[in-house]
């Protein structure tokens, strides 16, 4: 009769990990007191002018630092019942939502054969479109503003403010969409025209969908970039078609001395873009990810 005799198993120690005692274990706090320099000397004239349209005049001369005491809500009121600032609210809304379409139809359109196709000049095509991001809307406002005015009728108009927007937009727009589009696996494609699907269908069922966060992306991006814009629209539009950033600039200049409501329509006027831009953030990180993946 045999006896069998079991080795107990060895157990290793748990590897414990050590950390000197007092050192902060979340990252480096330089860069965490960087970072929070940063994030005050951005949101801190922000805040201000938002806590600037609940005060009076007089609180601001006495005090210009110091916190609403008491509340006042007469300027943002004022501001809301004023007509013009949602005519100049809507002027920005419509020349934006054009711009944005612009951009986001035709950038595809575009990225779309550089990045799926292989033909001769694509990439000097493509080096076209990158040398786009070195020529700003500036250097050109001047023949902009003969061309759309003389040539084209386009002055005072919203589709003269948005066209060239969108033209200016558009080299940012291919840059981002076309690795984007790349990315997409060639499998898929092939798959598609086995299945007797056109090159057009397969852009139209299958790409356009696929390439949802990168088209938001973009059109985010043309979207706030429209609205904060304040050169062109200066030269081509007036009166009641003014967009939203001229209607500060007049509404500071008429009101130069009732400070705290130059505060509440510059606060008014940043949100819609603010909101619009923090909704869409982790959109924009998603389609930029997609991009530079690609």
């Amino acid at each position: 009769m045999t006896t069998s005799t079991q080795t107990p198993a060895v157990t290793q120690p748990a590897k414990r990990r050590r950390g000197s005692a007092g050192k902060f274990q979340g990252g480096n706090p330089v860069v965490y007191a960087i970072a929070f320099v940063v994030v005050c000397v951005t949101l801190g004239p922000v805040v201000y002018g938002v806590l600037g349209g609940f005060r009076s005049n007089g609180q601001l001369t006495q005090n210009p630092a110091a916190l609403p005491d008491p509340w006042i809500f007469s300027n943002y009121a004022g501001v809301v019942t004023n007509p013009s600032f949602w005519q100049y609210t809507l002027n920005s809304v419509i020349v934006a939502v054009i711009t944005t379409a612009i951009v986001v139809i035709f950038g595809v359109m575009a990225a779309y054969p550089l990045a799926r196709y292989a033909f001769k000049g694509r990439e000097a095509l493509f080096m076209l479109f990158v040398a786009g991001l070195l020529f700003p809307a500036t250097v050109a406002v001047i023949p902009l503003f003969i061309l759309l005015t003389q040539n084209f009728g386009l002055g005072n108009t919203w589709w003269g403010v948005a066209l060239p927007q969108a033209a200016f937009a558009l080299p940012m727009t291919v840059v981002i969409l076309r690795p984007f589009l790349q990315a997409l696996p060639q499998e898929l494609e092939e798959a598609a025209q086995l299945d007797g699907t056109s090159r057009i269908g397969f852009f139209w069922r299958i790409l356009i969908p696929l390439s949802g966060p990168g088209m938001v992306t973009v059109g985010v991006l043309a979207f706030v970039g429209s609205w904060n814009a304040y050169l062109l629209p200066l030269l081509l539009l007036q009166g009641d078609m003014k967009t939203l950033p001229l209607g500060v600039a007049d509404f500071s200049s008429e009101h130069s001395s009732d400070t705290a409501g130059v505060f509440a329509f510059t606060t008014l006027a940043m949100i819609p873009a603010l909101v619009f831009f923090l909704a869409m953030q982790k959109r924009i990180v998603n389609g930029l990810q997609g991009a530079v993946k690609g």
